[in-house]
Formats: structure tokens, sequence, C-alpha cells
């Protein structure tokens, strides 16, 4: 996600601490291909996901089936709690998910940042947040 390109890698810093140094980028990257766009859409918590020592930490990758130079949009949502962060790109066409471990930003310590690494501009057109409740727990329930 650091690594600057022509269009992108843009998208969210999710599960990041106020200085950043603790993140999980949601981004995508658009590759020039021989006739068209080639949209990739990845989660990044290698370098920054933790600052916890010795854990697995993989990149997890798909191609979003958009035709990008048509539609001129690609949706993300994701789904983020306290350990895992789940993506949907172009309205579900690709989904990735990933297990994090933060250490720093955790509860009111998490923030998520928009960003865009690439020479050219990005509009972000819509973007909306919501903190879910906690579940209402029922003692009553015996299985």
């Amino acid at each position: 996600a650091r690594r600057k390109g022509g269009v992108g890698p843009f998208g969210l810093l999710v599960l990041a601490s106020a200085d950043q140094e603790e993140a999980t980028a949601v981004f995508f990257r658009i590759f020039k291909a021989q006739d068209n766009h080639v949209v990739l859409m990845c989660h990044d918590p290698t370098s920054r996901s933790s600052t916890r020592e010795m854990i697995y930490k993989p990149t997890f990758a798909g191609f979003v089936d958009v035709d990008i130079e048509k539609t001129k949009k690609i949706s993300l949502r994701s789904l983020i709690d306290q350990s895992v962060v789940e993506s949907f790109g172009a309205g579900g066409k690709t989904c990735i998910t990933s297990r994090v471990y933060p250490s720093v930003a955790i509860g009111q310590k998490a923030h998520m940042f928009v960003f865009n690494n690439g020479a050219e501009d990005v509009k972000v057109s819509e973007l909306n947040a919501w903190e879910m409740k906690a579940p209402e727990m029922n003692d009553d329930i015996i299985f």
C-alpha cells in the first residue's frame, strides 16, 4: 500500500493507531492491461497491523470484476471488528477476509484513514461509517 503507483494504491487504513504506526491497509490498485484496466483489491496487514512480534500477517488480494473505464467507480464495503477485517469490492464480486492482531488500535484508540498513494487523483464520492452496538445477551437460553 505504501508503494506509489499511477492509479493507486488508494483505500482505507483501518484499525489504525492515531500515528498510523499500526494499521491494516484495505486498498485498490489499477493496472493497465493490453485492452483494458485490471483492478486489484488487497488487504495488507503485513507491515503495520500489529506492533506484536512473531505474528503471521499475510497479504490477501483478489481481482475485482469491474469495467472501470465504463463505470469510473469501485465500491468498497468493509466490516471491521476487533480482530477481523472483511472487505467486499464492487458490490461483493470480490471478498477478502483477514485476521489482524492490533495491540494499540483497540476500542476508542482505533481510527480509520483514507489514503491515496497514486499519482492520479481519486475522488471518494461517499464514505459512511457506523459503529455497531454490543449484542443483547439472553441468559435464559439453554443449548
